[in-house]
């Protein structure tokens, strides 16, 4: 008291207070930013926030009685007209004691799925997040939830994706970890899990795989079905041969877990093989063709994330299909009077017959019919969806759509038209910008045509031709146009190179039907459908919109169906024309003989259908030569005729539509052939650069509105005879022969 005040004592007027000894007020943009006690204030609301609801959670959410999933309800699938296909649903379970599950096994599903089980907590947030995060992200649906989670979904909740059903699971899980022993969650779930092939539990899985009490288990067969645990459509290469490296790789992952966690040495782990699963027994009510259908659907419906695969298989959803009825009965009567009614006991070769059949609406993409074997009890594997053999010469029409697409030219600068000259000598190297690319494929039986028109090339199904041209395209353009046109991208064996035309691709009936379907609906694609309606009591499920795009021009479809039914008039596929309608087709042949194809169209349906080689017993493709006592089947034999008496039978009382074709500049028929030197007498490849020049045909103009007078209405379906090749083969036996069989000829 008493002393002067000076600058700075915080005193009234003094530049560090405001005369009554509070802080001064902040001005500027300093006002904008919270203070630390705000901050701090802020994150203890938070903390407490969090915490008051983490505790509500636990307190309310009560563990609730198991749902219904052991007596869950059956699922009903109809035809297209609402009568009834199948019913599926009945579940197969038998619980077993954690002891009766060897500790091998135990290791193995916690190496696939939960390698922390035992030490970690019953949630795993960070787990959460992330898989919330790559969701939302695009990088795929991810599960983030550890054993107990899943065991709670299983048993007492359901697989419906609701925030709801998450945070139950979220609290109880965490509910369920103090009250019960990690054994005691370890046994639910291997109780509880989908293995597939209608098995829930462990033990109901070892029987179905290895037909085995889960005591009998040993550790490579424990760590397969660890592996079928993450999705079981996916890794079951019993059902889908094609599986097999997917399903081994996941295998190895599993056991290589092991190993890192100490629960399997690296010396036993090397010693193991892959433990090939047993073959599937399907339920009687599953017989005939009933089977393959419903198995089909479910594909569609679990691959196109409809329903997921455990909630279907719970039960209780009633789907509408696309099949018809009568055409699905057209479809297993023509297989039956045309193919098996030719097999005999007698000889062996005719036991590893089998056939796979699709046919798809054009217009709509609905596939109306699937033959998918002799009968599903006797045979598992759907022939119609199998993606394990090679469709042959079936695959050279979109080598030449995409020709037309991509207005590709010769080496020598020649636009590739119908009636584009090839060289058809035998064993001809491809050439490249800069000389051969180092492939010479053979033709059938080595034959040689020298110079030869795309269109009889095609009729003939030359080799040389075809390869010649994927390299003047382009493969990785004729590969994106399979794609386009339906071909699955990932597609075993569809590889960007020359050999691409010849169809090494590993396919299926389904998926070449999808495409020559586009094809005959102009180059239109929309993804095939197998579902018209779900419901689930009174819930409809939403299912995907048809996305229909033009896949490639009009043109280009349109002049491909030109040169196809040149194929079914003067080549390879004549059998077809027992339709008894204008029909476009190609033929095919895989190696050795072990499958053969024919794939085609009306204006009106797009059916394709394989012929295949397997023993059933090893699952091992077969050659099919000798079989029905043929010397060898190929596409223009039996798939031609069952082609044909199905179409027949599936489109009666229909009319008769022929097609509607727009077509490439090039492709009407000239008013002359060009004279075309013979053959040379020797199969060695001549010298290149190019083959040669043709006079340059005439064509006869064409006013707007449409053809002169005496100018047929559509184009010819051949180009004319080429002097020393016939246009039809004399007597060519029913199942094989002629020029269209075997490796060589139509591979």
């Amino acid at each position: 008291p008493g002393r002067p005040r000076r600058p700075g004592d915080g005193g009234d007027g003094g530049p560090g207070g405001n005369g009554n000894g509070r802080r001064p007020r902040r001005t500027g943009w300093r006002r904008l930013l919270p203070t630390w006690r705000m901050v701090v204030g802020g994150i203890l609301l938070v903390v407490l926030l969090i915490a008051a609801g983490l505790i509500a959670g636990y307190m309310l959410v009560q563990i609730p009685a198991a749902n219904q999933a052991a007596v869950a309800e059956s699922n009903v699938f109809l035809y297209a007209d609402g009568s009834q296909l199948a019913r599926d649903g009945e579940v197969n379970r038998e619980s077993v004691p954690l002891s009766k599950v060897p500790r091998d096994v135990q290791h193995a599903v916690l190496a696939a799925e939960d390698r922390d089980f035992y030490s970690e907590s019953a949630v795993n947030p960070e787990a959460m997040l992330r898989a919330a995060w790559n969701t939302v992200t695009g990088k795929g649906k991810q599960s983030g939830s550890t054993i107990t989670q899943q065991y709670v979904k299983n048993y007492y909740l359901g697989q419906e994706q609701t925030i709801s059903r998450k945070v139950k699971e979220f609290f109880i899980a965490i509910k369920l970890d103090r009250e019960e022993s990690k054994d005691d969650i370890l046994e639910g779930y291997l109780n509880t899990s989908y293995f597939g092939r209608n098995a829930y539990g462990i033990q109901a899985a070892s029987q179905a795989y290895y037909g085995k009490d889960s005591d009998k288990l040993n550790t490579a067969e424990g760590a397969y079905l660890a592996t079928l645990l993450n999705a079981p459509s996916l890794y079951d290469v019993g059902a889908h041969p094609e599986n097999q490296a997917r399903a081994t790789a996941r295998w190895n992952y599993v056991l290589d877990g092991m190993v890192k966690k100490k629960w399997l040495s690296q010396a036993d782990r090397s010693a193991m093989k892959f433990p090939a699963p047993g073959k599937a027994r399907a339920r009687l009510g599953m017989s005939g063709q009933r089977g393959y259908l419903v198995e089909a659907v479910k594909d569609y419906l679990t691959s196109n994330k409809i329903v997921d695969e455990q909630t279907l298989a719970r039960g209780g959803y009633r789907i509408t299909t696309t099949v018809e009825k009568k055409k699905q009965d057209a479809f297993v009567s023509a297989v039956q009077k045309q193919l098996m009614d030719e097999l005999s006991d007698d000889r062996t070769v005719d036991r590893y017959v089998r056939a796979g059949g699709a046919s798809v609406d054009p217009r709509t993409g609905r596939v109306v019919a699937l033959y998918g074997g002799i009968d599903y009890t006797k045979q598992f594997v759907n022939n119609a969806t199998r993606r394990d053999f090679q469709v042959g010469s079936t695959f050279k029409p979109f080598v030449f759509t995409s020709a037309v697409a991509n207005d590709a030219s010769t080496q020598d600068g020649r636009t590739i038209t119908p009636f584009t000259l090839y060289d058809g000598t035998n064993k001809r190297p491809v050439q490249g910008p800069n000389g051969p690319v180092g492939y010479a494929p053979a033709n059938e039986d080595d034959r040689s045509y020298g110079q030869i028109t795309v269109t009889k090339a095609t009729d003939l199904s030359v080799n040389a031709v075809y390869a010649q041209m994927a390299q003047d395209v382009g493969p990785a353009k004729v590969k994106d146009t399979a794609v386009a046109l339906g071909i699955p991208s990932n597609t075993p064996d569809l590889n960007a190179n020359p050999s691409i035309a010849l169809g090494v691709a590993n396919a299926s009936v389904l998926d070449m039907a999808q495409a020559y379907a586009t094809l005959a609906n102009h180059g239109r694609h929309g993804a095939y459908t197998l579902v018209d309606r779900v419901t689930k009591g009174a819930e409809v499920v939403p299912l995907p919109g048809q996305d229909v795009k033009q896949a490639v021009t009009r043109t280009a479809a349109d002049t491909t169906t030109s040169i196809l039914e040149s194929v079914v008039d003067n080549g390879t596929g004549r059998g077809a024309q027992a339709a008894g309608r204008p029909a476009a087709g190609k033929t095919g042949t895989a190696e050795d003989d072990k499958a053969a194809w024919f794939a085609g169209y009306t204006p009106d349906l797009a059916t394709v259908v394989a012929v295949m080689g397997q023993d059933s017993e090893t699952g091992e493709h077969k050659s099919l030569y000798g079989a029905a006592g043929q010397a060898r089947i190929n596409g223009g034999g039996f798939p031609a005729d069952i082609w044909a008496a199905y179409t027949a039978a599936a489109l009666s009382g229909t009319s008769v539509k022929d097609f509607d074709l727009e077509l490439e500049s090039g492709a009407r028929m000239p008013t002359m052939e060009p004279t075309i030197p013979a053959p040379p007498t020797t199969s060695a490849p001549p010298s290149i650069p190019a083959p040669p020049t043709p006079p340059t045909p005439s064509f006869p103009p064409l006013p707007p509105t449409g053809p002169p007078t005496g100018f047929p209405t559509r184009p010819p379906t051949g180009p004319p005879s080429i002097p020393g090749l016939p246009t039809f083969i004399p007597n060519e036996p029913k199942g094989g022969g002629g020029l269209d069989g075997g490796l060589l000829g139509d591979y």
